[in-house]
Formats: structure tokens, C-alpha cells, sequence
């Protein structure tokens, strides 16, 4: 193998690629990065087994081969070499790196002993923005369990079908749903594990490029031009979460996000060890308190247009602070279901393609 890249492209995919890169003892191997030409293009793979990735650059390629090299030091030899052409080229096992400045060995492996990232077969399911990709996934990312007490929560419930994608995300006490329709090809129903769902999340950062998605068995893709992402999904039944949506409120209050947001933000400097914060709407005025023995109260206020009666409850501010960070318009809403029931919140554009829902705390 013989190729010339620029150095500020290997080094993105590079840094793309780096944290799947495997650190077990068990499967060393698995601590190399795969260097390869394909189509007049060089590729750049790691995997942990977990998840593959694989990033794709523009390359003047001399000769066609393949390598794997320990992923550390050849990361951290292209992040020291200047901004400027480097040439990899391949003898015995040994990557030899040439730059105008610089020139270094390594010792590489045969890629015969580096896994199989797998490619997952059949037509994308739909295809969207990454932008769009990116606020999806993050507008329910925060609700996923950590705990590995039930793994299926332990992931992002992906659906596809009926003109619509819809993600959903729980860990029993706040539940995140975001609709998004769409044209899509199939049906299909997935659990993508949080650790896939945050590298998506990384990798589209500053991406505008389209993202096809395709479902197999037991894997998903995220496909771009230059970026592939490959996953092994969680095995398990997603718990019928619509169940404990509520079909009709008590009392509707339409607020300020941003205000509302500033005044939760203050009281939860002054809430206990279980981050509690009350919440009420009466004649107009939405209220947002919290006392604590050691540090003292506080009550933050704000206008509020409230339907039906007045309400209160007490709620985890920091649950609270998540939904509100996943609506985009200037106004929310925020529906009381009634005493002991959760509260939803969602964006005051009435399209309810979101719906954010917390379980409140027993005072």
C-alpha cells in the first residue's frame, strides 16, 4: 500500500475513530486501527466489538493494501506532524509514515487477525439530515437508563413505519418521546444502546451530510458519505411505555421556556439530596419553590396563561431541566394530569411530535 492524505483529514477521521478503539487484554488485537484503499479512497475502521467505525478519506493512491497498526501511537504520530501531505506506505507488516518534515515506523499487524466489521444487509429503512438525526437523538437521550437493572432500557427504542420515525426513552421515572415524519421504506423496531446513541450523537456534530439507516438482524447502520457506524442492538422486548401517557390533563399552563428554564435552574440550587423543587400555577402566576434546612428557600415566579384549575407538585429539577432542554420554540406547555399522575411537557407549537413526561415525587 501506498497513499498521500492530507494530515488535517486523517487526523479528523482519526479522532472519529479513536474512542471505539478496544483496550481489552483479552482481544489486543482489537487495540489497532485498519488501514485500507478502497475505492479510490483510503478507510480508516476500528471496532470494540461493540460498535464499528469507519471513516473514509480522499487519497492519492500509488499502490492498493491494507494494514492494521496499534491505533495510540499512530494517532498520536499524525496529531504531532504539521499541517501538510503524508504518505503511508507498507512493507513487511511495517507502516512507514513520510511527511515534508518527518519520517517514522511502525510496526503493524496482518489485517487477516483484526475482526469483521460486519455490513449490514438490505435497502436503508430512511434516510434524513444529520443535522435533523442529531436533534432527534438528542432530544430523548437523557431519559435512557444507566442503571443495568433492565437492560432493554438501557437503550433508545427506535420505530419506523407509517410515514413516521419515532424514538422513545425511559428509565421509569421521566419518559422522552420524539415523533419525526418522513418518508421511510419498511417497518421496522430496534433498541440501540446508549453508548451507539452518544456516538452518532459525536459523529454528526458537525455534519450536514444525509444519513441512511438500516436494520438486520441483531444490528443497525448509520451510513453517510464518509462515515459508517455499525452496532450490535439490545436484545429484548421495549415495555408498552404508551400506556402511561395520559390521555387528557387537568390543568394546561402555557409558559416561557427560557423563564421557566432560569427559575427551575435557581430553585434546584436550593432543593435536598433528592434534587426535589415544587412546581404550581395559580391565577396566572406559574411558581417554582425550594427550601432546604442547610442552605435556605427560594421562590422563583413567572407569568403563566393556566386552563382549568390550579395545580401543584413536587418534581426532580434536574428531570425537569432535561425536557425543557429538548424543546426548541419560545413558549411551552407544561399539562398537570392530576394528583399522584405524571406531568408532560411539550412545545407550545401543538404539533405534539414531543412529549416529555415525569413522574413526580411524594412529599
Amino acid at each position: 500500500m501506498k497513499v498521500t492524505v492530507g494530515q488535517k483529514n486523517l487526523k479528523r477521521a482519526l479522532n472519529l475513530i479513536e474512542p471505539v478503539v478496544g483496550k481489552t487484554a483479552a482481544l489486543p488485537i482489537l487495540a489497532n486501527i485498519v488501514l485500507r484503499t478502497e475505492n479510490g479512497r483510503l478507510k480508516v475502521a476500528a471496532t470494540n466489538l461493540e460498535i464499528g467505525i469507519t471513516c473514509f478519506i480522499g487519497a492519492k493512491i500509488d499502490e492498493t493494501g491494507e494494514t492494521a497498526v496499534p491505533g495510540r501511537i499512530f494517532s498520536d504520530v499524525i496529531q504531532n506532524i504539521g499541517e501538510e501531505a503524508v504518505t503511508l506506505s507498507t512493507k513487511n507488516n511495517a507502516l512507514h509514515i513520510t511527511s515534508k518534515t518527518y519520517k517514522t515506523t511502525i510496526l503493524g499487524t496482518d489485517t487477516k487477525e483484526y475482526p469483521i466489521i460486519p455490513k449490514v444487509p438490505g435497502e436503508p429503512l430512511f434516510t434524513m439530515g444529520a443535522p435533523l438525526v442529531r436533534d432527534i437523538f438528542s432530544s430523548v437521550v437523557d431519559a435512557i437508563a444507566t442503571s443495568e437493572s433492565r437492560p432493554e432500557l438501557g437503550g433508545l427504542f427506535l420505530a419506523v413505519g407509517a410515514g413516521a420515525v419515532t424514538c422513545a426513552a425511559t428509565d421509569s421515572f421521566r419518559l422522552a418521546e420524539r415523533t419525526t415524519k418522513g418518508k421511510v421504506h419498511g417497518s421496522a423496531k430496534a433498541i440501540i444502546p446508549r453508548a451507539t446513541v452518544m456516538e452518532v450523537l459525536r459523529l454528526t456534530g458537525d455534519d450536514t451530510l444525509d444519513v441512511s439507516v438500516t436494520i438486520g438482524d441483531n444490528q443497525i447502520a448509520f451510513l453517510s458519505q464518509d462515515c459508517h457506524i455499525v452496532s450490535r442492538l439490545i436484545d429484548g422486548n421495549y415495555p408498552d411505555y404508551k400506556k402511561v401517557i395520559p390521555e387528557q390533563w387537568v390543568a394546561r399552563a402555557l409558559i416561557n421556556r427560557g423563564e421557566l428554564e432560569r427559575n427551575v435552574r435557581l430553585a434546584g440550587l436550593f432543593s435536598s439530596s433528592i434534587s426535589d423543587v415544587t412546581i404550581s400555577c395559580d391565577e396566572g402566576v406559574f411558581s417554582v419553590t425550594a427550601k432546604n434546612s442547610d442552605k435556605g428557600e427560594v421562590r422563583a415566579t413567572t407569568e403563566a396563561t393556566l386552563k382549568n384549575e390550579a395545580f401543584s407538585l413536587t418534581l426532580n429539577f434536574h428531570y425537569l431541566l432535561d425536557g425543557l432542554k429538548a424543546i426548541s420554540t419560545e413558549k411551552a406547555i407544561v399539562e398537570f394530569t392530576g394528583e399522584g399522575s405524571p406531568l408532560i411537557v411539550r412545545p407550545a407549537d401543538d404539533k405534539k411530535e414531543f412529549t416529555y413526561l415525569i413522574m413526580p415525587l411524594r412529599r
